[in-house]
């Protein structure tokens, strides 16, 4: 090829591991499992733009690009490369500390307890709504920051610590200034029906919501000043009801919104059903959900995003995701990260899935690639290191990928550079060799 000039070529990996290569939006289980295309002794090559330009063999993209120069090199010897990891769920933007509720939980009191005593989303509502956007920001940059380090290079963030339009309204423009600034990419998600707000009652919430905020929403969504892309809903017994989250979920769609939502996580709601039935692209949680839920978001190709985290720490039945998996289910994951869920790391959320959910390793890092790209919509640009596709990758210094998730907790040493777009978003230069 003539001399080009181009951003990143990262070469002569042990191990590439593209994922699929054929454009799929997602991967289930076939007879033999999740299959991974994985290339030894690969090169992955990053354009002007920050695109993927070609992934192969060492030996054939150092002949194709001969003559090119690049703005970086990276020497891969000895290490993997893996695609940017893929965070489905989470709710980064908020104040206030919960950490005494943790102590709450070990001594037995269920999630619903901790609400009830006027804790949980609650008591976060109240200081973030007392917390200044400049407040919000600095915290949420800073819990990024943690994710990206840890492999992270696309995070769905949610709303949902407002539960009236002022607040709601700041913590979209605060994603919307992390969108635009920080070297990660957010799907970012509004979620005003995260509880019923106090004073008032199911109904006036779920009419505030549709004819109030959503619209207010939209009008900034149409001027451009605020990107949003998806509508969630905690539909659970004493939170939202199902008539409630079918109705706000519709005039969520209405506006173009993608119905991505909370679902059958304490009791079964059927709404792994609902989401079926609205062809939901994701719903989340799914520890309660039903063989004929399960069944009907196998038929509708909704996602389920699974979060290993929470089931750990409230002590909950962890969602059958080998059900799911077998039904031919589209299975994402998620960390879950909030003030009830602290965790910023997919590698020890695929770990936990891996052994609480005995999904295989295989299985574990298409969910938290490919699929929770489908979750979010994205899995044209995102998930999967193929030509066309945004340049966020990872490299892990070590021989075989797999040590990304067997190691637990060991994602500090092994992840050697994150990579943004093409860019170098994280260099960890004390990483050492196995």
């Amino acid at each position: 090829m003539s001399a080009v000039s181009l951003r990143l070529l990262v070469e002569n990996a042990e191990q590439v591991v593209v994922i699929c290569n054929k454009g799929e939006e997602y991967l289930t289980k076939g007879d033999n499992g999740i299959n991974l295309h994985i290339i030894q002794n690969g090169s992955v090559v990053i354009g002007r733009e920050g695109l993927i330009e070609a992934v192969g063999p060492a030996d054939a993209i150092a002949s194709q690009y001969s003559r090119a120069s690049f703005k970086r090199v990276i020497d891969a010897t000895g290490m993997c490369v893996l695609p940017g990891l893929v965070d489905a769920h989470t709710h980064p933007i908020w104040a206030g500390d919960r950490v005494h509720e943790f102590a709450m939980k070990l001594d037995g009191a269920s999630y619903m307890d901790v609400h009830r005593a006027g804790g949980g989303i609650h008591f976060t509502v109240e200081r973030t709504r007392a917390a200044s956007a400049g407040e919000l920001l600095e915290a949420l940059t800073g819990r990024l920051e943690r994710m990206r380090r840890a492999g992270t290079t696309l995070v769905e963030v949610k709303s949902g610590y407002g539960l009236e339009l002022p607040t709601e309204l700041k913590m979209l423009e605060v994603m919307e200034e992390a969108r635009r600034t920080l070297p990660i990419n957010i799907s970012p998600t509004y979620c005003g029906a995260h509880a019923v707000p106090k004073g008032k009652t199911l109904e006036e919430a779920t009419r505030d919501i549709v004819e109030v905020q959503l619209p207010a929403l939209k009008e900034h969504v149409v001027a451009g000043t605020l990107r949003v892309d998806n509508i969630d809903v905690f539909c659970e017994r004493g939170v939202f009801d199902v008539p409630s989250t079918r109705a706000i979920l519709r005039a969520g769609k209405d506006m173009g919104l993608n119905a991505n939502f909370h679902g059958d996580e304490l009791h079964p709601m059927n709404a792994a059903q609902l989401g079926a039935e609205l062809g939901a692209l994701a719903v989340s949680h799914l520890e309660e959900a039903t063989d004929e839920g399960i069944a009907a978001m196998a038929r509708a190709k909704t996602a389920a995003v699974l979060l290993p985290t929470t089931a750990y720490i409230l002590r909950l039945s962890q969602p059958r995701a080998r059900a799911m998996l077998d039904a031919g289910v589209i299975v994402a994951l998620g960390s879950d990260f909030n003030p009830n869920a602290y965790c910023c790391s997919m590698p020890l959320v695929m770990h936990l899935a891996c052994v609480n959910m005995r999904m295989s390793m295989p299985e574990a890092l298409a969910a938290a690639t490919i699929n929770a790209a489908y979750a979010l919509g994205r899995s044209r640009t995102h998930g999967s290191l193929e030509a066309g596709k945004d340049g966020d990758l990872l490299l892990v210094n070590a021989p075989r990928w797999e040590h990304l998730i067997y190691q637990l907790g060991g994602h500090q040493e092994l992840i050697r550079y994150v990579v943004v777009k093409g860019n170098v978003a994280y260099d960890n230069e004390k990483t050492l060799p196995l």
